[in-house]
Formats: C-alpha cells, sequence, structure tokens
C-alpha cells in the first residue's frame, strides 16, 4: 500500500500550459522524484487547445489541416491510447509522480490506488462516478474516448465515459496522468480526425462531463480536485523550481514540440521506458 505520509508530496495547483509544455512538466516531475525530490501531484490546463496524440497514433488518423486552421496544437503523449481532444474549459487534467519502487507494480492496483483521489472529487462533486464494470466496444478506435471502455482505468458516470487514465512506467518512476471533462466537446473531438466512421450522435453516447450533471463552475471542480489530491498525497502546495521549468522547456522543444516526435513517434531524447499502459 502507497504510503505517502512517509514521504515529501507537493501540490501544484492548476495551471494553464502548451500542450507540450504539460508533457514536458510530468517528465521533469519523474526525474525530480525519482532524484530524492518531492513527489508531485498536479492539475493542469491546455492553452491553446492542443489534441494529445496516444503513443503508438497513426498520424494519418490526425486532420492536421483542422487541426492547424483550429489552433489546436498537436502532441505525442508518452502514453497509450487514442487522441484526446484538450481545451483551457472543456478539459481537467492532472498528473500524479512517484518513484516507481514507491508504487504498486502491478497495474490494476496500481490505477486502483492512484485513481482513489479522482473518485474522491467527483463524488465531492455530487458525481458518483467509478470505474467501469464492463468492458464496451470500441466506437472509433483513434479516438481515446471512443475506444473500448477498460474497467481497469476508465471512469464512467450515468453510463457514460467521464475520464481517462493511462500510465508511463520508467525503470525509476512513474507517470500517471489522467483527463476529467468537465464539458463534453463531441463535434469539436471529431473534427480532428480523418473521416470518422461515427455519428456526432454515437459521439454523445459514450461521453459525459460533470457540467451535465450539476450546476458547479468549472473552478468549483477544479478546486475539489486539487483538494482531493492534496488530501490523498498529504501533500503541500508547491511550486516548480527555475531548474525544473529550464529543464521542461527544453524537453518541451527537443522531443514534445518536434514533428520527428509527434507524427512518428521518434522520440529524440530516446527515452528509456519499461512500461505503457492506458
Amino acid at each position: 500500500m502507497l504510503d505517502t505520509e512517509a514521504t515529501e508530496w507537493r501540490l501544484i495547483p492548476e495551471e494553464s500550459r502548451p500542450g507540450p509544455m504539460c508533457m514536458a512538466l510530468d517528465a521533469v516531475a519523474a526525474e525530480t522524484a525519482a532524484a530524492g525530490g518531492p513527489r508531485t501531484v498536479r492539475v493542469y490546463q491546455w492553452e491553446p487547445a492542443t489534441l494529445s496524440l496516444g503513443y503508438h497514433q497513426n498520424e494519418a488518423t490526425i486532420d492536421w489541416e483542422y487541426c492547424t486552421e483550429q489552433d489546436i496544437t498537436v502532441t505525442r503523449r508518452p502514453t497509450g491510447g487514442g487522441a484526446i481532444y484538450h481545451d483551457a474549459y472543456g478539459d481537467i487534467s492532472y498528473s500524479i509522480i512517484a518513484p516507481a519502487d514507491e508504487l504498486p507494480g502491478d497495474l490494476m492496483t496500481c490505477y486502483e490506488q492512484l485513481c482513489q483521489p479522482l473518485l474522491t472529487a467527483c463524488a465531492s462533486m455530487g458525481v458518483p462516478a467509478d470505474f467501469a464494470e464492463e468492458p464496451r466496444e470500441a466506437l472509433f478506435e483513434p479516438a481515446c474516448y471512443l475506444r473500448d471502455i477498460h474497467p481497469a482505468h476508465d471512469i464512467v458516470y450515468d453510463g457514460k465515459k467521464l475520464s481517462g487514465n493511462a500510465q508511463y512506467r520508467r525503470r525509476d518512476s512513474v507517470i500517471q496522468h489522467g483527463s476529467l471533462t468537465y464539458r463534453a466537446t463531441p463535434e469539436r473531438t471529431r473534427s480532428c480526425f480523418v473521416e470518422p466512421a461515427t455519428s456526432i450522435e454515437a459521439v454523445e453516447s459514450r461521453i459525459t462531463g460533470i457540467e451535465a450533471h450539476v450546476g458547479l463552475d468549472r473552478e468549483d471542480c477544479v478546486r475539489a480536485l486539487e483538494s482531493a489530491l492534496g488530501e490523498w498525497a498529504h501533500a503541500e502546495v508547491g511550486t516548480w523550481s527555475d531548474t525544473e521549468l529550464d529543464r521542461a522547456r527544453t524537453i518541451a522543444n527537443e522531443k514534445f514540440d518536434a514533428d520527428a516526435w509527434n507524427r512518428s513517434g521518434t522520440d529524440p531524447l530516446a527515452d528509456t521506458v519499461t512500461q505503457r499502459s492506458g
């Protein structure tokens, strides 16, 4: 069982960052934790709007012209799954980063523990979501929220997917990040793909957002998630160091904003990965 009281954790409250920087900061937090620094829980929003691709995403499934016309940044995640559309309003994202030897090696157990603050936050908002009870077949494989629903890491409410979560397991650290939907954007999501073989109605039948169920402002939901993460981790509110921000900018520029990574998945920094899930 993960003992967060015995280790140092920091909570970094919601901040707005471009997509490549969102992913680079996860990588930097992993380096910090592996080097003996604080473990991190963080909440963030993507600005400008970003389509984050799954690690194995086929670039031909993405409507790059549409994304350019709509000023949607495209960056590839180090985690698996399909592409996710994020913007500064409809999406609330979080990450949990800790040394690998402090977390369960079993993926199912690890997901169960690291998703607990997310479930706590949803319940406090009046949306008592939970892991999917059984798998559901995919509607459209290239899109994360339209892929098959997996009981291990997909969070659902009222029969629809509310949150997707994934892990990036390095030799010395683990990153779990996820996307919690505040307002669903079915048209925007569907339009980011080339010839999506599914209707808007089908997309609407699969995805839901917090706003559809309770009268909470987005800011209220962010505070609820921050509170749940902070209490779960026994974390102190913290910030990035100047060294971490400099390192993150380098990783963002050289990897997460690079065509080699985003178009073909070729890692310019050649990170070593032991396992991906999600």
